[in-house]
């Protein structure tokens, strides 16, 4: 679900929030109003008459919403142990901007996805470079901790490390074409 039909909410008890785009933590009071705007890869986006918000998905209940808890990936390692890297590609279209309702793979903020054989047999680690769409924007860390985390979902998977980039700066050309048609850009 992208857009829920009934978007008005209020709080049923107090949650910690993440400020939308400063990144910043801050307690919402329970019976705070919210008008729910996503509900994508497992968070909220909401509003206040004080803020945006991005609500993680083991809070949803504060606000009567649920998230699906089933970790699991339709994919196996391969062969030789390593991750498959379309289950990993899976998981990072998984991860969204709060502000934008495209994925970060869909809205080209993905640079590389590269999976490196461990030290002494101890496993795959996996190496994203991504950028966001804007310099300023406080939700990195938030976004980068989304993909590390449901990287680190994918068999095979023991490390994974999602770096933050500004080289090449991201422009609107790098979006897909699915991404673009969710924008209303074609």
């Amino acid at each position: 679900m992208s857009t829920p039909a009934n978007r008005d909410r209020t709080l049923s008890r107090e949650v910690t929030a993440t400020q939308i785009p400063s990144g910043d933590k801050q307690v919402l009071a329970s019976g705070t109003k919210l008008m729910l705007h996503q509900t994508l890869g497992g968070s909220f986006t909401v509003q206040s008459d004080f803020g945006l918000f991005r609500i993680d998905a083991k809070d949803g209940d504060a606000i009567g919403e649920q998230v699906s808890q089933d970790t699991s990936t339709d994919h196996a390692t391969l062969a030789d142990g390593s991750p498959d890297p379309e289950a990993i590609w899976d998981q990072l279209r998984k991860v969204f901007d709060p502000e934008i309702p495209v994925n970060i793979v869909d809205l080209g903020l993905v640079y590389t996805m590269d999976i490196v054989e461990l030290p002494e047999n101890t496993g795959f680690g996996i190496q994203v470079a991504m950028t966001l769409t804007a310099p300023g924007c406080g939700m990195g860390p938030a976004i980068a901790e989304d993909a590390k985390s449901k990287i680190l979902l994918v068999p095979g998977v023991t490390t994974a490390e999602v770096r933050i980039t500004w080289d090449p700066a991201w422009n609107q050309s790098m979006i897909s074409e699915e991404g673009k048609m969710k924008l209303g850009l074609i």
